[in-house]
């Protein structure tokens, strides 16, 4: 069960991706990147969210905490931004936050090492929940104190936008030639002697 959480400032949208994710804070005092019900993308999206999220969790793969947002949709009366105001208010009620990593960098492969071992574990995982959007052009990974974290699940589990097809798609083989960690060589075998 997530903890929940009511959202007492809007503070700025994060522009990368389509949803249009934003920064809020919370009545505990928290910092979290909110992805709101409202979003195109769906609800679907945020599922695949919470799943792979919590599942990466226990599998110690870093993956910041996910919460619950309760929003009120007079928050964004005082947005500028139109588009923006539109989402939010169409997305009162509970919305689906991530904690904040302050200070974190984007994960550039060229900047950044990572070990066969991590590699591995990223990329067996992704294959697990079928990621098909950890690639160099968006990795969703940022790197936050020296180690690496994992962020935005929401282009997995993508079977279940198509519950007809999902038997052949959770069949077909998983193919990492373009993921991110690809040039690590990762230790796809001893991930799943580990993890499976």
């Amino acid at each position: 069960m997530l903890r929940e959480v009511t959202a007492t400032r809007y503070v700025t949208p994060l522009r990368e991706g389509g949803s249009l994710p934003g920064i809020v804070e919370a009545d505990d005092l928290g910092t979290y990147v909110m992805k709101f019900t409202g979003a195109g993308q769906g609800r679907k999206t945020l599922v695949a969210e919470v799943i792979c999220g919590e599942l990466g969790r226990r599998l110690g793969l870093r993956v910041p905490e996910l919460v619950t947002i309760e929003l009120d949709p007079v928050i964004g009366l005082a947005e500028p931004d139109q588009e923006v105001q539109e989402l939010l208010k169409a997305s009162g009620g509970l919305n689906l936050g991530m904690d904040y990593l302050p200070g974190s960098l984007g994960f550039d492969p060229l900047a950044y090492e990572v070990g066969a071992a991590e590699a591995g574990r990223v990329v067996w995982f992704d294959a697990l929940i079928n990621n098909v959007d950890r690639s160099w052009r968006n990795p969703n990974m940022l790197v936050w104190h020296g180690d690496l974290w994992l962020i935005d699940h929401g282009a997995t589990m993508i079977w279940h936008h198509n519950w007809p097809g999902a038997e052949a798609s959770a069949a077909k083989p998983y193919n990492a030639s373009d993921h991110v960690l690809a040039p690590f060589a990762p230790d796809i075998a001893a991930a799943a002697a580990e993890l499976a």
